[in-house]
């Protein structure tokens, strides 16, 4: 009986040990490049913003149909990205976000 009472808290054991190695590994290989992935995703996320608002900001735009359905997507963002690429104010003429 202790045997059966054993072999569950030993899997238990084993999985919160793996959890705990795979924890590792993780931190191991991602720590140093921590800061190029936030980048490399900002970077993203602004090119899929000036995809999205091209049409609005004066590049034409053949998929502006498309696009445009996508503005509430990046209607919350909208303010943050137009203050960290450097603009004051909103940039479209129609949408006064500040």
């Amino acid at each position: 009986m202790a045997a059966a009472d054993s072999a569950p808290q030993r899997r238990e054991d084993l999985s919160r040990r793996w959890a705990a190695f795979r924890d590792g590994l993780h931190e191991f290989y991602v720590g140093p490049y921590r800061n190029m992935f936030l980048r490399e995703k900002r970077d993203e996320d602004d090119l899929f913003m000036i995809v999205v608002l091209g049409e609005a900001l004066g590049v034409p735009d053949p998929a502006a149909f498309y696009s445009a359905e996508l503005m509430p997507a990046v209607w919350e963002d909208f303010h943050a990205w137009h203050r960290r690429i450097g603009i004051p104010d909103s940039p479209l003429d129609h949408i006064a976000c500040c």
